[in-house]
């Protein structure tokens, strides 16, 4: 595995991502593991700084300063080097309510030791290790995929470059407007056989039916109704996606996460606001082309 002597320090960012519908794909080879599905891939992410120096004698990943013992990012660093590294995380975004941070971190990680390292890999390489990493740990299945492309991502076929593939709806930057009631472990829901069920079932037709009209306004139709058909919806976001509903707005819930978000155009703007600032305060966000960059 490569080393680096010397004291080298490289920065990555990698955006957020909103899963509105999935099915799971299961596979012994963690490449070809993942989920179809379509999902928003946000203009704010997850900061990732790499140190490597001889000095440092033991691998270290912190998140928004805290030491993080296990999960994604050190897996990456296993599968990159057998270098010992200090990793920084800080995210911009909620962790653990659905905006994929895992996933950002462990692409932004990868896209740092590339660099920091001189690995010479290319971008579906680290694609590739970033989303190894998340299904070994069981902390996502198809961020890491559309988060690596931008904008508003459909994923045909599950799995890591050369076998998972995407396309995607044209869109603008339009505002993506989030209410984050809690968190929802998404190892839990992957582990509950029952859950998954209604999940494969419900996800499989919103894809059929999402790819015959792909557009906007089908995809907040598909995912509300999938996160009400797989019953992952909670009593007060449904709440909230109703009233949306009731201005002529569309909301549903970001999966896997308690948190509520609408994609809004100036027509209907202001009463989709209206309606989400009853509940409480709202973050705001644009979709994005983007995908990872270094910094």
């Amino acid at each position: 595995m490569p080393s680096l002597k010397g004291t080298v320090m490289s920065r990555a960012f990698a955006p957020a991502h909103i899963t509105g519908f999935f099915e799971i794909h299961t596979n012994d080879d963690p490449r070809r593991m993942g989920s179809t599905g379509c999902g928003i891939v946000l203009d704010r992410g997850v900061e990732t700084s790499v140190l490597v120096d001889e000095s440092i004698d033991q691998t270290t990943v912190k998140l928004n300063g805290s030491i993080v013992q296990e999960g994604a990012i050190h897996t990456v660093v296993e599968l990159l080097t057998d270098a010992q590294v200090m990793v920084k995380s800080t995210a911009n975004i909620p962790i653990g309510c659905g905006f994929g941070a895992s996933g950002a971190g462990a692409l932004g990680a990868a896209y740092a030791l590339n660099r920091a390292l001189s690995l010479d890999l290319t971008a579906e390489q680290l694609t590739e290790t970033a989303h190894v990493a998340e299904v070994k740990n069981g902390s996502g299945l198809g961020d890491v995929m559309a988060q690596s492309h931008g904008g508003i991502v459909i994923r045909t076929r599950a799995g890591a470059p050369p076998f998972g593939e995407v396309d995607r709806i044209p869109a603008s930057d339009y505002k993506v407007l989030c209410i984050v009631l809690g968190e929802i472990s998404t190892k839990s829901v992957l582990e509950d056989t029952r859950a998954v069920r209604q999940i494969n079932s419900a996800g499989r037709e919103a894809l059929k039916a999402l790819l015959k009209a792909p557009t906007i306004e089908n995809f907040m139709i598909q995912s509300r109704d999938f996160a009400i058909e797989t019953g992952l919806v909670s009593e007060r976001a449904l709440d909230i996606i109703e009233s949306v509903g009731s201005v002529g707005g569309m909301a549903s819930q970001a999966m896997l996460g308690d948190t509520v978000f609408s994609i809004v155009t100036g027509e209907n703007e202001s009463g989709v606001r209206e309606a989400m600032e009853k509940v409480g305060g709202i973050l705001e966000y644009s979709v994005s082309s983007c995908g990872p960059k270094l910094i």
